[in-house]
């Protein structure tokens, strides 16, 4: 079996570790939480600190009227077998204090860095390490006495504060409670009793502690509260004689104190028969009996937490990426593997494995169509701008059977209002691509962790994405200039084969061409009607081959060759560029290296509770 001193003194080193990490809170049970601790509850001037002194065997705690205690303290107790005797401050990691005088001084003082030079309390608790070859291996936290009035100073919630503060303590099922009551006071009223039972019914968590037994009236005595007979618990009562405040005045050793407490209890009429389990120094063993009991029974729980802790930082750790190579070839595979992941999650926006490619879609379904029917070629096709048309096409010499060339700027002149819709396409799909760019940088979780990394990228994506949009944006303005360089001539040939009404002549005849000065108003609504239904067959084949070009040059250049020029500048960078680029987010490493040192710390507590628990 492991010796008391070893478990304990382990799991005394383990708390500390985990203060110092700041492994004790967050969400579900930290393993500082679930390491037995015993919490020091008692009313003001109950005798907290007295009991707490006899117990360290040195007078090392602030002392005065009314609330004193105003944030709880920490306190760990290591045993030494070297003679030393020293104390530390987790706030003053590097800083030994041999002079216990001034460790009373540093805990008013950084009690009041924190509260102020008030009477105001603080949950923030203070940690300090007892290192003494007259103490057990023990963690005790000091909490501020109860109290039931606010004294001038204090806000009138004070008296809930301190309660609330204390349940958040003692509430926990691995906490031992160490209830101090005056012995000159009905033990009924007690009010760590009062919050022991309510928290701990059973009375299994309770250790009962009466002080001040050699300040009660004479003929009266305390046997019954000692012997269990006026309030039972499941531990033995435990009296303590604190020392006079002559004594304090005096400095009176507190080693010399403990001795002149025993003589108390083996001399005392009333109390000599329970002198063997009364006093300071049987308090400290027993309660460290009963800890290393509590210890050993919580063992399998407290391994399974471990484990389950363990397996969550890992997962953590691979969630934000494990610490990355110094090499170069390390470092360039590194850039590779998360421009692929960002390049997965791009396509699969595109391709509908994530939302926003619709958008696309949404352009030429929406977009062009409503831009092409809102274009103005009813002005341009209309009676007035047909005959000016048809009038100034041939200059000086007048055509001789149709107005070609009439009809060939009447054409060109409505072909060319297509240019802008074909450009806003062209443009709304860079938008949508760009969109997606983005979002999928966001959404990479493997590059979260690179913002320099991530900004080269999507400045490369977005490089990329212009030349594919200038690409398409030429190749839409040929489509559209295609259909102005070389007409169809079948449809026009159509319609110089089917008749002409003429409302003058008779019905079915064919008439001969119009006099050359003056056109009909009919007959120039049959051009403007031709070159209308020219245009909307040109603007039913654009309505297809616009798409087809934007998805060419933008869509499909965009899912096989987005960072193809980006590889080929990351592959001509030398190891310090390419560190440059994966220089980390502060905040996310400082992140890592918390999470390592815990799995370190987890890990090493596992180890050490496997080599003495079960020996």
């Amino acid at each position: 079996m492991a010796t008391m001193t070893s478990l304990i003194g382990l799991i005394n080193k383990i708390q500390r570790a985990c203060t110092v990490l700041g492994d004790h809170g967050g969400e579900g049970l930290s393993l500082w939480e679930a390491l037995p601790t015993v919490a020091v509850v008692g009313g003001q001037s109950s005798g907290k600190s007295s009991v707490l002194e006899s117990v360290v065997g040195r007078d090392f705690l602030p002392r005065g009227s009314g609330i004193v205690t105003r944030r709880p303290l920490v306190l760990q107790l290591h045993k030494t077998d070297n003679g030393q005797e020293y104390a530390e401050f987790l706030h003053l990691p590097r800083k030994k204090f041999t002079d216990f005088a001034s460790v009373r001084k540093e805990i008013a003082d950084e009690t009041d860095r924190i509260t102020g030079k008030t009477k105001q309390i603080s949950n923030i608790p203070i940690h300090l390490s007892i290192y003494s070859p007259n103490v057990v291996n023990l963690t005790l936290i000091d909490l501020p006495g109860l109290t039931k009035v606010a004294v001038e100073g204090q806000q009138e919630s004070i008296v809930q504060d301190i309660e609330n503060m204390v349940r958040s303590y003692v509430e926990k099922p691995n906490c031992i409670i160490l209830a101090i009551s005056p012995a000159n006071q009905d033990i009924a009223t007690s009010d760590a009793i009062k919050i022991a039972r309510e928290v701990d019914p059973s009375g299994e968590r309770t250790f009962g502690v009466v002080t001040k037994l050699d300040l009660m009236d004479k003929g009266t005595n305390a046997v019954d509260v000692l012997e269990g007979r006026q309030y039972r618990l499941q531990h033995p009562w435990v009296g303590i004689v604190n020392r006079s405040q002559a004594d304090i005045n005096k400095n009176v050793d507190m080693i010399a104190a403990r001795r002149k407490e025993r003589e108390y209890f083996e001399t005392s009429p009333e109390y000599g028969h329970l002198a063997h389990k009364m006093g300071s120094e049987y308090l400290a063993k027993l309660l460290s009996q009963h800890l290393e009991q509590v210890i050993r029974q919580k063992i399998p729980s407290i391994i399974a937490l471990i484990n389950k802790t363990i397996d969550e930082l890992n997962a953590e750790l691979d969630r934000i990426g494990r610490p990355i190579a110094v090499d170069a070839g390390a470092q360039l595979y590194t850039i590779l593997e998360m421009c692929r992941a960002f390049d997965k999650v791009f396509k699969e926006h595109l391709d509908g494995g994530r939302p926003g490619g619709d958008r696309i879609y949404g352009v030429f379904d929406h977009q062009l169509p409503a831009a092409l029917k809102k274009l103005p070629l009813d002005r341009h096709l209309s009676l007035k701008n047909v005959q000016r048309v048809v009038n100034e096409a041939d200059g000086y010499q007048p055509h001789l059977i149709a107005p070609e060339q009439g009809y060939r700027r009447l054409i060109d002149g409505s072909i060319s209002y297509f240019k802008g819709p074909a450009e806003a396409s062209v443009d709304a799909v860079h938008f949508v691509l760009k969109e997606l760019v983005r979002k999928s940088i966001a959404e990479t979780e493997e590059l979260k962790r690179f913002p320099t990394l991530s900004n080269d990228i999507a400045t490369a994506a977005n490089e990329a994405l212009e030349r594919f949009r200038e690409e398409s944006r030429k190749t839409v303005i040929r489509l559209v200039d295609m259909e102005s360089s070389y007409l169809t001539v079948e449809f026009f040939r159509k319609i110089s084969l089917e008749p002409e009404k003429n409302p003058n002549g008779p019905p079915n005849s064919k008439s001969g061409p119009p006099n050359i000065d003056n056109y009909s108003d009919n007959h120039l609504r049959k051009i403007g009607s031709n070159v209308s239904s020219y245009i909307n067959m040109v603007c039913d084949t654009l309505k297809n081959t616009i798409p087809k070009a934007v998805v060419y040059c933008q869509v499909r250049e965009a899912k096989r060759s987005l960072l193809n020029h980006f590889y080929v500048l990351v592959g001509k960078k030398e190891k310090e560029k390419l560190g440059a680029m994966l220089d980390e987010d502060p905040a996310l490493m400082e992140k890592r290296t918390q999470i390592a040192k815990r799995l370190e710390l987890y890990k090493q507590a596992r180890d050490d509770i496997d080599s003495v628990a079960w020996k």
